[in-house]
């Protein structure tokens, strides 16, 4: 039976020295870890203090899929207002490049350069799922942002570069190696067919119903609505 799971192959010589792809969940931002989830200093008769980190969506944004990290430092040196991006590192293959502004005339970031990142990487998922690129959910990053796609990692079997826009401010920008880069979701291609239409008695009532829950008490969504998930860590 073929196991459920998402692989990421790399090539025999780059195990081990390039940045490895890790769960989302290990991978929580800093200032994530440090936020409590209740701030007592903030807390009044009228406000209950309680900060994002109490936000279960959220916090399933930030740990949901893998996280692809910068498999080696590389350096964006950003200029004329952004219009202009020459990167360099120390690594012994190719890692960034251009693409051709004609290849997405009108974009909304023009007059900014559409460049990519090589990822080593190529992922592997069980018959019927893709995987849907993005950037890190809920982390932006200040000096590039990824470009989303869809891959149906169950039939291609290279690696996937990441398009990107340099969005920093001009000089030179130290991306680490390990820096979360990309977030992949996988995900399973069932059709859903749409239907938009009002509520039911039943259903405004179930709405109502919920909607006041989470009012009444905190911890309502996570405890009553929301699916179990792999424990993340502190």
């Amino acid at each position: 039976m073929l196991k459920r799971r998402v692989e990421f192959l790399c090539a025999p010589e780059d195990l081990g020295v390039v940045a490895e792809p890790v769960p989302a969940r290990t991978a929580l931002p800093a200032w994530f870890r440090r936020l409590p989830g209740l701030d007592h200093g903030v807390q009044t008769a009228t406000c209950n203090g309680l900060t994002v980190k109490r936000c279960a969506p959220f916090l399933d944004a930030l740990t949901t899929g893998w996280i692809v990290p910068m498999p080696a430092t590389v350096r964006l040196e950003i200029a004329d207002d952004g219009e202009s991006v020459t990167a360099g590192w120390e690594f012994d293959r190719e890692l960034v490049s251009p693409h051709h502004a004609w290849q997405a005339a009108g974009n909304p970031w023009e007059p900014l350069p559409l460049m990519k990142f090589h990822n080593p990487w190529a992922i592997r998922t069980p018959p019927g799922w893709s995987c849907l690129v993005v950037s890190p959910l809920n982390r932006p990053s200040p000096i590039v942002q990824i470009l989303s796609g869809v891959v149906d990692t169950d039939r291609y079997a290279a690696a996937v570069n990441f398009p990107f826009i340099a969005v920093g401010p001009d000089g030179v920008h130290v991306l680490e190696k390990g820096t979360p880069l990309a977030q992949v979701i996988p995900f399973k291609r069932d059709e859903l067919k749409g239907e938009v239409r009002a509520e039911t008695a039943a259903e405004a009532a179930e709405h109502e119903r919920h909607h006041r829950s989470t009012l009444a008490g905190a911890g309502w969504y996570r405890a009553r609505s929301r699916s179990a998930r792999a424990r993340t860590p502190a």
